[in-house]
């Protein structure tokens, strides 16, 4: 999914400039209210959704009109917060960003075009508006495939880390009723498994977020830099309460094997100090 906005970003005024000469050719859309804008639909088989709204009451006055039906859901309900959004410029015309469509679940790019007191949203797919100006080759099969795998992926890290949190609590609870000798280390073991199932929790809800559900498009650097950072502050924290879990033993038992946990102490620091480079490299970059 990714791919998509960063071939659109790559080449954004090439696509806009050929979607405002295109429709400035035609003329004035209005004219083609009677017939559904129909003529648009067939010059452009990216185009998915075409409604119109109100300049002054900001209420859209027409149906939800697609290629071969309407749908009546969307007329009379107010749609102020587009138009705030809008930056029309000179030629009364305004491209949005990349976003999943709320109406066909898509992702698309929406040109607003304002004639008289009405302004005319038109909605286009982006992968194959992309794909009919030949800047990607799209395999369908495949692009379907990938996001149910991405899906599947995601939604069985989610369930392991549920199951992970919920295990731990219930072995805790259970340990607790059924031993009067309560040791130390066991009060930190649920710590560390609800910090693996966090992090698990959050790997999937990032990856299921940009490659399936993502409402907007961000740059995905920002994002991955975010995810690895939270992921590897989790397994910081999951390794130091190991640590201190370990020191505490060898306390107890005996210091013969103080080698071991200043083995995972330096470990943990060496994860700490390459997270804190890749932080200062990252900030640097930008």
């Amino acid at each position: 999914m990714r791919e998509f906005l960063e071939v659109y970003e790559e080449n954004q005024d090439k696509v806009d400039y050929f979607l405002q000469e295109s429709l400035r050719n035609i003329g004035r859309l209005s004219s083609h209210k009677k017939i559904n804008f129909a003529q648009l639909f067939n010059l452009f088989p990216s185009l998915e959704l075409v409604y119109i709204v109100d300049k002054n009451t900001k209420h859209q006055t027409s149906d939800d009109i697609y290629k071969n039906k309407t749908d009546n859901r969307g007329k009379d309900k107010d749609r102020s917060h587009l138009i705030s959004k809008l930056e029309l410029k000179n030629n009364h015309i305004a491209f949005s960003k990349p976003y999943i469509s709320s109406a066909t679940r898509n992702n698309c790019i929406t040109v607003s075009i304002k004639e008289d007191d009405e302004i005319i949203f038109l909605d286009f797919r982006l992968d194959i508006l992309l794909e009919k100006l030949n800047l990607i080759e799209l395999h369908k099969p495949f692009h379907a495939m990938t996001r149910s795998f991405y899906l599947f992926v995601g939604f069985s890290m989610i369930t392991l880390a549920v199951i992970t949190i919920l295990f731990s609590l219930y072995d805790f609870v259970l340990y607790l009723f059924q031993n009067q000798d309560i040791k130390l280390e066991f009060m930190f073991k649920p710590i560390i498994a609800l910090t693996l199932g966090m992090a698990i929790f959050d790997l999937a809800k990032t990856i299921l977020e940009q490659e399936v559900f993502f409402k907007s498009y961000a740059k995905s650097s920002r994002v991955e830099t975010k995810m690895i950072t939270k992921f590897l502050i989790t397994i910081i924290i999951a390794l130091s309460i190991e640590a201190l879990i370990v020191v505490f033993k060898i306390a107890i038992d005996g210091y013969e094997e103080m080698i071991n946990a200043l083995y995972l102490i330096s470990g943990v620091s060496i994860i700490l100090v390459a997270l804190a480079i890749f932080v200062y490299l990252d900030k640097k970059k930008k």
